[in-house]
């Protein structure tokens, strides 16, 4: 198994090196060269595993010689004896929305879906660097990454006091909810440094590029990426698609619609990736709040920044995001499918460097009529707003049995309600709406969607132990401005 960038420039790296690289050279990301292909009996055979069993199988197909299977099986344990259900990923029935369950990925220690991916991540850096310093000592790496809220504490969290690991996490100051950010700085260990930058998510994503871009410095201090920029993100975030199609078939024997609220496109680039494979997904369904570029692609071909408006502030935060780094990914097989001739995978990687240049000149770039058939064929879309977002929270906690979401997750919920239509006309389906956060991580947005619709709440009753007294904690954080010369500095000065 070998990588290649999606801008053409690199390609035949293994595993391990996309691992510990994250971002390409060139600035692509990197995808496989080939899909594996299942085993042609992975229906029945897998139809039974555990979670842990299942993301071995599916893994242990993407590592090449890098790891063994025993290898894989032992990180896939240790990363999800983290978890509080043996399930990791539970499939719940929403009682308020007919023929909709809740795929709950927020059962891990900072009670987001991103904990599937960086627990994973955290052990795997640790387990490489293990490896080459047992055979010539000396090696480190600095993961450096940026967060709209949940990304930082999951990385904090999977690679707190590891060996050899320092870790920079950059979030925008102002911009995350108070939860979001007491799990990140209370964090106290000596590898971890909080930095908050006066500025939006998509300010902390460009200076994490800049500073990869920057070859002297990448190398000095062996930049790593901790982002859904790094592939093991979305190959380990592959399983839950699986897992909840597994439990789908054993309580109705219908095909999935996942329905996955979206920001930086790398939690519904899994789903993609699971279909591709042979999942039999009926749809992906793409859920935007107010910063809607990836609906806007959807419905029009055209990949544009708003410009005018900038990152809209909303009470799902974690979606406040201006451009969609992994969209790249999706965009590497639109260009070799349907916009190069004869299919060539570097022609491809130049189209896709051509339609970055754009969008960093231009801020817009649009794709061929065909490659938008293509994309839609894949993908539905739908947007949610504020209003939207809190009139779902309250409507399915209102409903008998009554279940609290938090606001990225009712984005999704809203925007499944809003296509039911077109979903019910695929025929035996039922969806799947991805619960990317625990409620209690938003409780501002929730409690003030259920208190303005007439109803109590008491939140001590659904706070998680570990969440009880955090805002109090002792912090630690710099503060910095938006300036990767200036974050490149603070990791100096305590890097040496």
């Amino acid at each position: 198994m070998k990588y290649r960038s999606t801008r053409g420039q690199v390609s035949g790296q293994s595993f391990e090196s996309v691992v510990l690289e994250g971002l390409a050279p060139d600035g692509g990301l990197y995808i496989p060269e080939q899909l594996p292909s299942l085993p042609a009996d992975w229906q029945t055979a897998w139809a039974q595993l555990t979670f842990p069993e299942l993301a071995t199988e599916l893994i242990a197909l993407f590592v090449g010689d890098d790891l063994t299977h025993d290898e894989v099986a032992q990180l896939v344990r240790k990363s999800y004896s983290t978890f509080s259900t043996a399930d990791v990923t539970p499939l719940v029935p929403l009682a308020a929305q007919a023929d909709t369950h809740v795929l709950e990925l927020f059962h891990g220690p900072t009670f987001a879906f991103k904990d599937v991916a960086l627990q994973f991540l955290g052990n795997l850096f640790e387990f490489f660097l293990a490896r080459r310093n047992a055979r010539e000592p000396g090696h480190r790496i600095t993961v450096v990454g940026a967060t709209s809220g949940d990304t930082g504490s999951a990385a904090i969290y999977g690679l707190r006091g590891k060996q050899n690991v320092d870790v920079f996490i950059l979030h925008p100051r102002g911009r995350v909810s108070a939860v979001q950010e007491a799990q990140m700085t209370t964090v106290l260990d000596a590898n971890v440094h909080n930095v908050a930058v006066a500025g939006t998510f998509d300010d902390c994503q460009d200076i994490v590029k800049q500073l990869f871009g920057r070859a002297e410095f990448r190398r000095k201090y062996a930049l790593a990426a901790v982002n859904s920029i790094n592939w093991a993100r979305i190959l380990a975030q592959i399983t839950y698609y699986f897992s909840a199609y597994f439990a789908l078939q054993r309580q109705h024997g219908a095909r999935p619609v996942f329905v996955v609220p979206s920001g930086n496109f790398g939690d519904v680039l899994a789903g993609y990736y699971a279909q591709q494979l042979g999942l039999p997904a009926a749809k992906l369904v793409v859920a935007t709040n107010a910063n809607d570029i990836l609906d806007r692609f959807l419905r029009t071909g055209e990949y544009r920044k708003d410009s005018a408006h900038g990152v809209v502030a909303t009470a799902s935060p974690a979606m406040d995001i201006l451009v969609s780094s992994n969209f790249e990914r999706f965009l590497w097989y639109l260009a070799r499918d349907h916009e190069v001739p004869g299919g060539d995978a570097d022609a491809a990687g130049a189209c896709v460097q051509r339609w970055m240049d754009a969008l960093r000149t231009e801020g817009a770039f649009s794709v061929s009529p065909a490659a938008l058939a293509a994309a839609r064929a894949v993908f539905w879309s739908g947007r949610c707003d504020d209003a939207q977002t809190r009139a779902t929270i309250a409507r399915c906690y209102a409903h008998e049995p009554a279940y609290l979401l938090d606001p990225h997750t009712a984005v999704g919920v809203h925007v499944a309600q809003a296509l039911a239509p077109q979903i019910r006309a695929l025929g035996d389906v039922r969806t799947v709406c991805l619960s990317t956060a625990h409620p209690a991580k938003f409780s501002d947005a929730v409690l003030k969607a259920v208190h303005d619709s007439g109803r109590e709440l008491d939140f001590g009753a659904i706070l998680p132990p570990p969440l009880v007294g955090l805002l109090e904690l002792p912090r630690r954080c710099y503060e910095c401005s938006n300036s990767a010369d200036a974050v490149a500095q603070h990791i100096v000065d305590q890097l040496g």
